[in-house]
């Protein structure tokens, strides 16, 4: 059978690239090898979400008396708590199933492997059969990366998959990596009873973030009971025991914790092997398909999108890029992606939220810098909802008041980010977003008030 436009991975990036063709008039498939909707959406971002909603739910149960309530033997279900995560997934899985039948794009079930001539092969079920198109995309996705000193068993050392699903709550835990998926599930299980041990390589726990962000997050982590220990490498895993035992090399000591099960979450890979590039002759570099702004590789009519190619490695930019892929694809001139411009958040308690440059990487562009700080304690509405940890901080250009990056910290900013990634796109000047009246009592007042602090007109601190 032959199509306009053959989208190989159903994720993020792969289903909103195949609904976006087909509202352009492309006749449009789609090859997925597991659930529609990817890792995002089965293994990924939603039920992440479900898993660290029922944490907070909880952690307000035990703090129900800071709010004049009281409430008696409230427990954790963790089966229950990991069936809710699931069901939420599949709900969403069945949510995409609909928009493609909507939009009258064929599901092809199997696993895809690219050839030359604009081919896929399907392999379902020990048949295969090949498909044409005049346009391929790439949307493979990545997956846990597996380091030589952690390899993973799924039971012992663990990734992200397994630990969305353990059969039992494990009593102790060590997770090796703090980036947004460490942190998470740091928190999740912690806040849940777990005795968690967060290992960090680099000095600062969120490495990419702010380094006042970091700062914070830590205090967090280690009020709530969670053992930091950066600049720390764990060496190796002994699992022949009923635990694990760790052994961890820091930068004063050698230690060894003991802990049930261990989570690697030290990034990811790219899946691309095995899919026919090199039979076909896209080329790659350092695990990832090199494309250029439009997502064409080097061979005319193959494109690649999502985390199988360079950039950031989220569900939201590789639906960006699917739409200005295919957008190009159909004749029309999309702009390209601006990656200084994509919002990166962490879905812990405190939430973590940021765009643009950080303090350190401001300075080191040379531009001589405003910086306004707003902390969640002087806000009324953060005081009211009890959730006064945290900040928000806006970097500023001083001489042309161009907003250079923004980085939050507290209950809800992963809700704010868009405001502030609105206005570094429509070139908003500090002073104009002084001037925007924000509503009142919220947490965004915060955004006005750093902008105020900036230039030293801040009211309420």
């Amino acid at each position: 059978m032959s199509y306009d436009l053959i989208v190989v991975g159903s994720g993020p990036g792969g289903y909103v690239a195949a609904i976006r063709a087909s509202q352009l008039g492309l006749k449009t498939a789609i090859v997925e090898r597991e659930n529609l909707g990817g890792i995002c959406l089965n293994w990924g971002c939603i039920p992440t979400k479900a898993l660290l909603k029922s944490a907070q739910v909880f952690e307000y149960l035990n703090h129900a008396a800071d709010y004049g309530i009281t409430v008696k033997g409230g427990e954790v279900d963790f089966n229950a708590v990991v069936k809710r995560s699931r069901d939420v997934a599949d709900g969403m899985s069945k949510g995409v199933q609909f928009l493609l039948k909507k939009n009258k794009i064929d599901v092809i079930n199997g696993s895809g492997k690219i050839k030359a001539g604009k081919k896929v092969d399907v392999t379902a079920d020990g048949k295969t059969t090949t498909y044409e198109a005049k346009h391929i995309i790439i949307a493979t996705g990545a997956r846990s990366r597996a380091l030589p000193n952690l390899p993973q068993d799924g039971k012992k050392i663990i990734g992200y998959r397994e630990a969305l699903t353990l059969p039992k709550m494990p009593k102790t835990m060590v997770v090796v990596g703090s980036g947004a998926i460490g942190s998470e599930f740091a928190y999740f299980y912690a806040t849940m009873g777990t005795k968690v041990t967060l290992v960090e390589f680099l000095p600062n726990i969120v490495p990419f973030e702010d380094a006042e962000v970091s700062k914070q997050l830590l205090r967090s982590f280690k009020k709530m009971g969670i053992d930091v220990m950066t600049e720390s490498n764990v060496e190796r895993v002994d699992i022949t025991g009923s635990d694990c035992k760790v052994y961890i090399k820091t930068k004063n000591a050698d230690k060894i914790v003991e802990a049930e099960v261990v989570l690697s979450a030290v990034g990811i890979q790219a899946n691309i092997e095995n899919i026919g590039l090199e039979e076909t002759g896209i080329a790659t570099d350092k695990g990832k398909i090199l494309t250029n702004p439009y997502y064409q590789t080097n061979i005319p009519g193959y494109y690649a999108i999502g985390d199988c190619v360079a950039g950031q490695a989220l569900a939201h930019v590789a639906s960006a890029e699917g739409i200005i892929c295919v957008e190009k694809i159909a004749g029309q001139n999309p702009e390209p992606l601006d990656y200084n411009n994509i919002p990166g958040c962490t879905y812990c308690q405190p939430e973590i939220a940021s765009v643009g440059m950080t303090e350190a990487k401001a300075i080191e562009s040379g531009r001589e810098i405003k910086i306004g700080k707003f902390p969640f304690s002087a806000s009324g509405k953060a005081s009211a909802a009890g959730a006064k940890d945290g900040f928000v901080k806006l970097i500023f250009d001083a001489k042309y008041g161009e907003l250079l990056g923004a980085h939050m910290i507290g209950a809800n900013v992963t809700e704010m980010i868009a405001e502030i990634v609105a206005i570094r796109k429509l070139e908003t000047t500090g002073h104009e977003l002084i001037k925007t009246v924000h509503p009142h009592p919220t947490m965004s007042e915060a955004i006005m008030e750093a902008a105020a602090a900036a230039y030293g007109e801040v009211i309420h601190m």
